[in-house]
């Protein structure tokens, strides 16, 4: 089977007087039938390229499902005087999610498998109606398309009914007054599924006829709400790339009016909640990297509020979560986390550390306003998520759960470390690694030889935590060595690592990951014979910069949803999410923005050229980074590569931007994945 050509239509853009051509630009016709035909076809064309690995493909998948614990439990966390959880059972793709009195028989309150009878994508949440007891409703927005675009429905707990009452056309951003009767949401844009909107809606009313409450006009802001965890005070927030602002109205009052409480001003990011009789407000303003103050539960000035936490060098104060009693602060420096507990009654201050290599440190769920414990989930790239729950008085930490790892696994196989990459300017780029030393140690594959998965994002100042992934165990059996490198842009250093490598900074995000594989081979992690990349989304624009740059570097690329049309999306501000990001990339209007985004653009960057080894994925309901823009630039590489290397597209034509709803598909997904990254870089003879 010979691949898919795309027809070549070319469309002529000129901007500031620079000329470009599209010759793939009519694939944006989402309901042209030649456009699902050529979609379709490179599907076709994916699976017979990928027919020699099927064999590894099952095996892959086999030994990924045989490492996930099928029927399994979370840890019960309390909100109000129910205990939740989440169960899943064997054979069943999605969730379900049950409460219990303490004393009291298990109630299923959503059985996310339901809907999947009827609709092969599901994504659904719930929010109870209230803490109080004989509240008895629940909220279920649910999305059977992947665009993020919800209908909320309301289920009565003592029938089990849904209601008749449907909200749709929301998200699944919602919270319940105190009166557990009057429900506020968010809407999208219609083009851009921008959430410009907050609605109150009341029980028995008509959803047609629900209030707008707030709309969010400035097309750079989106908008949501919630309710703080103290049940005092319903939030609606506007953010923007570099600003916030908030607005507040007493839980117990649902029908009143929204008060603002700070007036947006650029450059000043500020988080409100709240606790006794005083607001708290994490805010960046002489703070790049955040403080916390306080000040009185009404509109407020920042003259007028009192320091709680003062900005300290080099620490980011990334969350604080309030408590009757105490509040609890997540921290980071150096790229690690920690937690420190302020006990608001006697002074006190409690601190959790470890002294691991690299970890992901997250606050868990902690719903209940008088607590006496902080839960918080741990784990590294060889060790399964650990939930705890760390005393407020004492310190002490009390493991509640260790995700089960079935198939025999022992963390002590395996070994991460944290190494630091010198970047082509000097700065110390943080590298997290994982791999198995004792095939080393038996020389079955010295390390020097081994396969290595280089992984990046590095866009919108999110840190990539190094987390533990049962399924990336196949590759660490097989030699990989797994590295996340922590590229400039992301936000493991604080602000300045984000500020380093946006809009005319871009770049840097490239040459880390660059600079930091380079090292990784210098330093004998691994053989430059068998380097592979991996990236989504904004990390896909990362694997197509960096293919331009030094298409020779890597063997293999995978590139999952990939942003790669940088100045075309940025031009057309009816797309999802443009107008909010000229602050992340530039705002194409300004010539010098615009020529620095072409300069790095991976679509308008692609050259004749031995291309490695790709495989780019995409869906057809992507709302964020929309599947022509994959499927456009694999149509471009596959015309100008003058190499041997496959060039692969996959469309899931019934998901959005996170892929497939259902667990078992997403294991395919990810044996398909590893077994095209395995097929070209793995050493020559070696046991797949």
């Amino acid at each position: 089977m010979t691949a898919p050509i795309a027809r070549i239509e070319p469309v002529v853009f000129t901007d500031h007087g620079v000329l470009r051509v599209d010759p793939y630009y009519w694939l944006r016709e989402r309901e042209n039938p030649e456009v699902l035909e050529y979609l379709k076809a490179e599907n076709a064309y994916c699976d017979e390229r990928l027919a020699g690995t099927l064999s590894l493909q099952k095996t892959l998948y086999g030994e990924i499902t045989g490492r996930i614990q099928e029927t399994d439990q979370s840890a019960p966390y309390a909100y109000g005087e129910y205990l939740y959880s989440t169960r899943l059972e064997s054979g069943l793709d999605y969730p379900i999610h049950v409460r219990q009195l303490a004393d009291g028989p298990e109630e299923v309150i959503l059985d996310v498998n339901k809907f999947a009878e009827e609709h092969s994508y599901v994504e659904a949440a719930f929010q109870p109606s209230g803490i109080a007891p004989g509240q008895r409703l629940l909220a279920v927005p649910v999305d059977t398309t992947g665009r993020r675009i919800y209908t909320i429905l309301l289920r009565d707990l003592d029938s089990g009914n849904y209601l008749e009452e449907r909200i749709r056309g929301a998200t699944s951003n919602l919270a319940w007054a105190n009166d557990g009767r009057t429900l506020f949401y968010a809407r999208r844009d219609p083009v851009t599924l921008r959430e410009h909107q907050i609605y109150r809606h009341v029980l028995g009313a008509d959803p047609a006829a629900d209030e707008l409450v707030y709309e969010e006009h400035d097309e750079a802001y989106t908008c949501w709400v919630f309710k703080t965890r103290s049940q005092g005070f319903l939030m609606i927030g506007s953010h923007q790339t570099v600003a916030t602002e908030y607005r507040f109205l007493p839980a117990d009052t649902p029908q009143g009016e929204f008060q603002l409480f700070l007036e947006r001003q650029r450059n000043h990011e500020y988080h409100l909640d709240h606790a006794g009789s005083h607001f708290y407000v994490r805010t960046n303003l002489d703070a790049p990297d955040f403080r916390l103050a306080r000040t009185s539960c009404e509109p407020s000035e920042p003259a007028q509020w009192e320091e709680v936490i003062p900005a300290r060098p080099g620490v980011v104060l990334e969350q604080v979560e309030l408590f009757d009693s105490f509040c609890a602060v997540l921290e980071r420096a150096e790229a690690r986390s920690s937690i420190r507990l302020l006990n608001h009654t006697n002074g006190s201050e409690t601190g959790v550390t470890f002294d691991w290599p690299t970890y992901c440190l997250r606050l868990g769920d902690n719903f209940e306003f008088e607590a006496s414990s902080l839960r918080y989930e741990l784990s590294s790239p060889v060790e399964p998520l650990c939930v705890f729950d760390v005393d407020l008085l004492s310190g002490s930490s009390e493991l509640r759960k260790r995700d089960p790892v079935p198939g025999g696994f022992e963390s002590s196989n395996y070994r991460c470390e944290r190494v630091w990459a010198p970047a082509r300017d000097g700065t110390r780029i943080p590298v997290s690694l994982a791999y198995r030393p004792d095939l080393a140690a038996g020389g079955e594959l010295p390390l020097k030889e081994r396969p290595i998965l280089v992984y990046g994002y590095g866009s919108y100042g999110i840190s990539v935590e190094p987390v533990f992934e049962a399924a990336r165990l196949s590759l660490l059996d097989r030699g990989f060595v797994h590295a996340i490198v922590h590229v400039r842009g992301g936000g493991e250093l604080g602000r300045a690592w984000y500020e380093g490598a946006k809009l005319m900074t871009k770049k840097n995000t490239f040459n880390d990951f660059i600079d930091a594989t380079d090292y990784l081979v210098a330093q004998g992690y691994a053989s430059p014979e068998r380097t592979s990349a991996m990236g989504r989304s904004a990390g896909g624009l990362l694997m197509g910069a960096v293919m331009n740059e030094r298409p020779e570097l890597f063997k293999a690329v995978v590139a999952g949803v990939p942003f790669v049309d940088v100045v075309t999306t940025m031009l057309d501000d009816r797309i999802p999410l443009t107008t909010g990001e000229y602050d992340e990339w530039g705002d194409p209007a300004d010539r010098e923005l615009f020529e620095y985004m072409l300069s790095y653009s991976p679509y308008d960057n692609v050259d004749p050229v031995a291309h490695p080894h790709v495989l780019v994925t995409t869906a057809l309901h992507d709302s964020q980074v929309q599947y022509w823009e994959p499927a456009k630039w694999v149509a471009r590489l596959r015309a100008t590569s003058n190499g041997s290397g496959e060039i692969l597209l996959r469309t899931d034509m019934k998901a959005g931007h996170g892929g497939a709803s259902g667990r078992y598909k997403r294991y395919l997904d990810i044996a398909l994945e590893y077994a095209f990254l395995v097929a070209h870089v793995y050493p020559p003879g070696g046991v797949v």
